[in-house]
């Protein structure tokens, strides 16, 4: 298998390096220090395996992960984290890495992990397992909870509050629409009262951690 390496400590690049090049079916193509270099490298080598920190500079990591596989749906991503984290393993899982492991992994185990999700597999530390299915649960009630929400919006309210996680003002959101800034007013009030929010700050807020949501929802 093809690997690029992105760490920004050339010491750790090089013990890796190390440690991969003895294998037999491990062959290094390239290193980066940042996560630029490791995006650069990986749309012009298209290897089977990049390995990120997740802390590299310029664009991190988990950015980093999000730019590959979207360019590279193929190419399989193994992030390593200073130390556990399980927000940061939640992020990297959602980016679109496979593989999730600290620096004080054993260089043996991330040989065993780039084998691993080079297979198809997706490797998570056992001990953040526990953690890591909590705020799943917890996220998947949010989005639930929020669903709920939306759906008690009609479908101009909803339109409303898409624009208005976009940043349009009442005039804005007049123009799109074709409607008055006063009714774009009483549609945005209507909508903060439905959903429980309390300004039109939260509502921006909650629409943009929802966008996604939006679409779900059925319309009227």
């Amino acid at each position: 298998m093809r690997i690029v390496l992105g760490d920004e400590q050339s010491l750790f690049r090089q013990a890796m390096r190390a440690v991969m090049t003895n294998e037999s079916d491990m062959e290094i193509v390239a290193e980066a220090g940042d996560g630029v270099q490791a995006v650069a490298a990986a749309e012009q080598l298209r290897p089977d395996v990049v390995v990120l920190n997740a802390s590299l500079p310029n664009c991190d990591g988990i950015r980093a992960t999000a730019m590959i596989r979207e360019r590279l749906p193929t190419c399989r991503i193994l992030v390593l984290s200073e130390q556990d984290d399980e927000a940061e393993l939640l992020c990297a899982l959602e980016a679109g890495a496979n593989a999730y492991l600290t620096k004080a992994s054993a260089l043996t185990d991330l040989i065993a992990a780039t084998r691993s999700i080079h297979e198809g597999g997706t490797v998570v530390p056992p001990l953040m397992l526990g953690g890591l299915l909590s705020r799943l649960i917890r996220r998947r009630e949010e989005q639930d909870d929020a669903i709920r929400r939306l759906a008690r919006l009609t479908r101009r309210e909803r339109e409303v509050v898409a624009l208005l996680a976009e940043g349009a003002d009442n005039d804005a959101i007049a123009q799109s629409l074709v409607i008055s800034p006063q009714t774009a007013r009483t549609h945005l009030q209507n909508a903060i009262d439905k959903l429980g929010l309390h300004s039109r700050l939260e509502a921006a807020m909650f629409a943009n951690q929802n966008s996604a949501l939006l679409d779900l929802v059925s319309i009227d």
